[in-house]
């Protein structure tokens, strides 16, 4: 069995228990014991969250648990104490892997655990992680980051892809995905998945342009006419089309392209692929067109793309260095 401990600190974020359901949810899809979860602070005793619940916590009298997981808390200006991060450097060195979820980075960032390694939060709270800890490569458009056995994830939701990344490390790709299909999720999002959706961004007004959206995206290889959009929005097409640009700003054409766009991009980076592929599955036809758009959305090529990709998993695998 799997050792996790979960290290509160009063106020702390209500979400972060949704995360660490995930591995209560695994152990119900396998029908057996995988993870213990252990939910500690400082002084022991109750703790109670930003919404005012509490709970009951043990102290860190013990730091050879498997994994440590740190949770976040909404104001993340207030120090942290000091045993908190004199017990998150014992884990450091005890544990297999530290991770945290949402605002806990700032905890790992204090204890010294991310300098010169890559990591990520919640996208408001970015730039004053990467001011404040200037050791630290903060990658802010991302889910969750493995750097060797440190994890860090994006804000709320993202906690839960961290985890369910934690159990297919421990335990392989089908007990992941079993879990995921428990959890009724949608859509199981990877690490290097930006932490801002094309479709959110654009934000529909109504359920019918939403609708066409969601046709669009889950047709991304058909060539895509207003005139089918139009139908699954229950609208006729001149009736569409105003429709679309006011509630989300953008032409039908542009909007299809940046799904097309965030779909390609996450092949090219998580899929072995090659370019021609990718570029048929999400509709671009040719792989010249859909390197044009690249160029203009993201600066560099599809291939260019990839390569980083493979960098940051690359240096991801550095072994965890003990922190002084």
């Amino acid at each position: 069995m799997i050792e996790i401990a979960l290290a509160v600190s009063p106020g702390f974020q209500m979400m972060i228990f949704a995360a660490l359901s995930v591995f209560e949810v695994a152990n119900v899809c396998t029908g057996e014991p995988l993870y213990e979860i252990h939910v500690l602070s400082e002084q022991g005793g109750e703790i109670r969250s930003s919404l005012g619940m509490p709970i009951k916590t043990a102290g860190f009298e013990r730091s050879d648990f498997d994994t440590l997981i740190l949770g976040g808390l909404i104001d993340v200006a207030p120090p942290n104490p000091e045993g908190l991060l004199q017990f998150i450097r014992r884990c450091s060195v005890s544990c297999r892997r530290v991770g945290s979820i949402c605002t806990g980075a700032f905890m790992l960032a204090e204890a010294g655990v991310l300098d010169g390694r890559r990591a990520t939060t919640h996208w408001r709270y970015a730039p004053e992680l990467r001011a404040r800890y200037p050791k630290i490569s903060v990658e802010e458009d991302l889910i969750y980051i493995t750097d060797g056995p440190i994890w860090t994830s994006a804000g709320m939701t993202a906690g839960v892809d961290l985890i369910l990344g934690m159990i297919e490390m421990d335990f392989g790709a089908e007990v992941a995905r079993s879990t995921a299909q428990m959890l009724v999720l949608y859509h199981r999002r990877g690490g290097g998945q930006s932490q801002h959706s094309a479709l959110l961004e654009m934000d529909p007004k109504t359920d019918r342009v939403g609708r066409a959206l969601e046709y669009a995206r889950a047709n991304l290889q058909q060539k895509l006419t207003v005139d089918q959009l139009a139908d699954a929005a229950c609208l006729s097409p001149r009736q569409f089309s105003r429709a679309f640009r006011e509630e989300t700003g953008l032409t039908p054409a542009k909007a299809i392209e940046n799904l097309r766009l965030e779909a390609a991009r996450l092949m090219m980076e998580q899929t072995r692929h090659p370019a021609e592929f990718v570029a048929m599955e999400t509709g671009f036809a040719d792989p010249e067109r859909m390197r044009r758009a690249f160029l203009r959305s993201f600066g560099q090529p599809p291939q260019a793309v990839r390569r980083a990709a493979r960098i940051r998993a690359a240096t991801s695998l550095r072994p965890l260095e003990a922190t002084t």
